[in-house]
């Protein structure tokens, strides 16, 4: 069994998970998103996690069981949390400053760099 596909999504106090045919729908307090999922994948949505099924074990359907586990957990994640994105500098002499929303990030050329 596929290692991404067999676990559970656990799925959050305010997050909503709605069945309809092949049709998943989640909602959370960022928005609402919707997946059309393959025929051949059964999901199936309990009190606290979402499950996905395959009905084989053929070279399509591991790849599709693992593929449909990761869109349904990257749609619970980004109606709970949203996006983030993390800079991580490593190295002596690199330096980054905030001004209002202004990034100014000092790498070692001649002249800071701006990010607006």
């Amino acid at each position: 069994m596929s290692r991404v596909g067999k676990s559970p999504i656990p799925l959050p106090e305010k997050v909503k998970a709605e069945l309809s045919e092949r049709t998943l729908t989640i909602t959370g307090a960022k928005g609402t998103l919707k997946l059309n999922h393959h025929p051949s994948m059964k999901v199936i949505i309990d009190d606290s996690e979402i499950r996905v099924e395959r009905p084989s074990d053929s070279k399509t359907n591991r790849a599709l069981h693992g593929l449909t586990r990761a869109l349904i957990n990257n749609m619970v994640v980004g109606v709970s949390e949203g996006f983030k994105k993390n800079l991580e500098i490593i190295g002596v002499g690199y330096r980054a400053e905030l001004n209002g929303k202004n990034l100014s990030l000092a790498l070692g050329f001649s002249h800071p760099i701006l990010v607006i």
